[in-house]
């Protein structure tokens, strides 16, 4: 039977990768996870892609009931809205260890999303440092491509392999990870709409994405989430980016496994908290972040560039 890692201490935080080859090897290691922490008492959260949801309800049985259990097809679709999903589910439960098992890159994924997903594993370990839970990530070894799970060694402190755990030696501090994840954008094929703006013409970005939009395959609502999107990203590049960006649109007719309207905004801002919008942000914090929050919350994927030169963000709107 695999054995993972428990919490230990006051405020302790265990991250493992746990390497997988087949179902049965899968179920045995997350299920094990699962019955370990409901035995203990300890509030559980499973956050998996739907079949493997399916495997492992079936394997813990009725005792699951306590069990909270969520698609992570449908929650990670963007990664960018998976930390703050776990860290409700801790807060919910403040003073106890909390377990989680989050699978946030599965076969299938566009290199983009899995781009995205591994610059969110190695940031759990900083909005977790000092805080008692245990955040169990499946890979699947033989689905997944090698350098994926060369990743999956960088962002884990801790690796579990044929039952065995151990530490990995090629763990990397979450800023150099996220540094490397800053790779340039490909340039978009087709026609591309581009709008410079500066102070006082946040009304025109708004004007310019609507109309643009109305062109797409995107529904009335989506639209409307789309030109939401674009305006909070643009006030962001008034406010803190210089006073000026750029923005592009255009359609992406499935470089990944959907197609969608992509904005892309530009400018010379800086993101001086790596976690800002991958975290809710507080009611009364005077740090900024609600503008990228209700980006990530919008968006089926957001990509983020943040280099020398400037922050860039990509943002993608699935078409039906």
């Amino acid at each position: 039977m695999i054995t993972v890692p428990a919490t230990s201490g006051p405020e302790a935080f265990v991250h493992p990768a746990l390497f997988y080859e087949d179902l049965a090897e899968y179920v045995s290691g997350v299920g094990g996870f699962v019955r370990t922490a409901l035995a203990a008492d300890e509030p559980v959260l499973v956050a998996v892609p739907g079949p493997h949801l399916d495997a492992l309800r079936e394997n813990i049985g009725a005792s699951g009931t306590d069990v909270v259990w969520t698609d992570m097809t449908e929650l990670g679709r963007n990664p960018g809205r998976i930390l703050a999903a776990l860290q409700d589910f801790a807060d919910r439960h403040p003073g106890r260890a909390a377990r989680l098992v989050g699978e946030p890159i599965w076969p299938g994924r566009s290199p983009a999303e899995v781009l995205e997903a591994t610059r969110h594993e190695a940031l759990i370990n900083t909005a977790f440092a000092g805080r008692t839970a245990t955040v169990l990530c499946p890979y699947d070894v033989r689905g997944l491509a090698p350098s994926v799970v060369a990743d999956a060694r960088r962002t884990h402190p801790t690796l579990i392999e044929r039952g065995t755990d151990l530490s990995s030696p090629g763990y990397t501090d979450a800023s150099v990870v996220s540094a490397d994840c800053d790779l340039p954008f490909p340039e978009p094929v087709g026609d591309v709409l581009r709008l410079d703006y500066g102070r006082g013409e946040l009304g025109e970005v708004r004007t310019h994405a609507e109309n643009w939009a109305r062109g797409t395959a995107l529904t009335a609502e989506r639209r409307g989430d789309l030109v939401l999107a674009v305006s909070e990203a643009a006030a962001n590049s008034l406010a803190h980016g210089g006073g000026k960006g750029t923005l592009r649109m255009w359609t992406d007719s499935g470089a990944g496994p959907y197609a969608a309207v992509v904005a892309e905004v530009q400018d010379a801002g800086r993101l001086a908290d790596p976690l800002a919008g991958r975290r809710r942000p507080s009611l009364v914090s005077t740090h900024g972040g609600r503008g990228l929050w209700m980006i990530h919350q919008v968006c089926d994927l957001v990509e983020v560039r943040a280099t020398d030169v400037g922050l860039t963000l990509r943002l993608h709107m699935a078409t039906p």
